[in-house]
């Protein structure tokens, strides 16, 4: 009982405090899945992030227009270079990356909508406390995105694009930290490729490379 009651206080006394803006651990490796609206497009993988090289990678199996197919990206900021990589066939794309890295978090000019527990308050272990945030992104008209109070991990992104109407991420199996930094450098087979230019349309931040191809 006593345990409850503490649980209970710290709570109300969290709860009390008002939440800001926050950044997401600077190296982080978990595991993703992605729905849309229309139905038209389904991913299942796994990322790499990491703030410090300006790097992220995403490692996925995707569902498009009834068709299920291996999608593999590197994107160094940096560099101003993006990889398409096939590992299977040892293939690779090199496209022009001309946008500035956007980290991991809640932006500055976010909205709060509300702080709330995912699972259950009534005992230890049994809740996750996370806040919400809302905005308005150049890709997007509205974004819904859910962060832990603690740590600021990622939970869910909800976002609006005209392709496919509402989609939404979510993310779990999250680590702070990279088990192997190797996954965030080109294959062997990928430098010295020459650039491709072949797209108006760049990737504008981790969130809309979702929309890709």
């Amino acid at each position: 009982m006593k345990v409850l009651v503490a649980l209970a206080c710290l709570l109300a006394g969290v709860l009390a405090q008002e939440p800001h803006p926050c950044l997401s651990p600077s190296l982080m490796t978990g595991a993703f899945s992605q729905s849309t609206q229309n139905e038209k497009l389904w991913t299942y993988g796994k990322y790499l992030y990491d703030a410090y090289g300006e790097r992220f990678r995403l490692i996925e199996m995707r569902t498009e227009e009834n068709k299920t197919f291996p999608y593999d990206l590197l994107l160094l900021y940096k560099q101003a270079v993006m990889y398409e990589i096939n590992d299977q066939d040892r293939t690779c794309k090199k496209k022009p990356l001309k946008v500035a890295f956007q980290p991991l978090g809640i932006p500055k000019d976010a909205t709060l909508l509300g702080q709330s527990i995912v699972g259950s308050s009534s005992g230890p272990g049994q809740g996750l406390l996370v806040n919400t945030w809302t905005g308005a992104l150049p890709w997007a008209d509205m974004y819904l995105q859910t962060v832990t109070e603690f740590g600021c991990i990622p939970v869910t992104t909800a976002y609006h694009t005209k392709p496919y109407g509402w989609m939404v991420v979510s993310y779990f199996n999250n680590v702070i930290g990279i088990e192997n930094p190797e996954l965030l450098n080109p294959p062997a087979f990928c430098p010295g490729l020459d650039m491709e230019v072949d797209s108006d349309e760049e990737p504008v931040d981790f969130f809309s490379i979702f929309n890709l191809p």
